[in-house]
């Protein structure tokens, strides 16, 4: 049976780097689900149908880290037929042997209930407006603005909101380090596996 890692938590926590870095440490798969989100919004025209014909090619979109496709991923994400197209991906992915790393908004409570490591990966929204506008520039103020209208969106959607599962592990990064985040999500696998 493969061993699933379902990390969730809003923009700019972390997530997708402890990912990767737990997905290369254990030799597993890695999924960021929110590249599926942005290419489906990124894509344009129909999102439904943009959700059922991606491709990898899609994925692969140099423009996917842009705030627009950040902005574009949360507003197709509300839709529950993009919702329904994406899952049944997600959870194929999941079950690669050894094992798999998804990260996103609803891994551990919707997509992967049953993961063996479920991560909730948190910052401030200062701290994640700032980390984000080190990563796309523009005006600060602006991106913390955005940031908070993100927030509130995929917190209050009504499909899939985004919440800690019941019995996630919190890692709050405002305050440490890539490594001393990291080395915390390590722990909590090595406990498990």
């Amino acid at each position: 049976m493969s061993f699933t890692v379902a990390i969730d938590g809003p923009a700019a926590a972390g997530k997708g780097t402890i990912s990767r870095a737990l997905a290369a440490a254990f030799g597993f798969a890695h999924l960021d689900t929110g590249l599926l989100y942005r290419a489906v919004g990124a894509k344009g025209g129909d999102p439904v149908q943009a959700a059922l014909s991606l491709t990898p090619q899609d994925l692969a979109r140099d423009d996917l880290r842009s705030l627009a496709a950040g902005q574009a991923a949360s507003r197709v994400a509300v839709i529950p037929e993009v919702r329904a197209a994406l899952t049944a991906f997600q959870r194929r992915f999941a079950t690669q042997e050894p094992g798999a790393v998804l990260d996103g908004r609803d891994i551990g409570t919707v997509i992967c209930p049953d993961a063996r490591v479920k991560l909730y990966v948190t910052a401030s929204p200062a701290v994640r407006a700032h980390r984000r506008w080190l990563e796309v520039g523009g005006d600060a103020a602006q991106v913390l603005a955005e940031v908070i209208e993100r927030d509130q969106r995929d917190m209050t959607r009504a499909e899939a909101p985004l919440r800690p599962a019941a019995d996630a592990v919190v890692i709050d990064t405002s305050d440490l380090t890539i490594d001393q985040a990291i080395a915390l999500a390590t722990q909590v696998i090595r406990q498990r596996l």
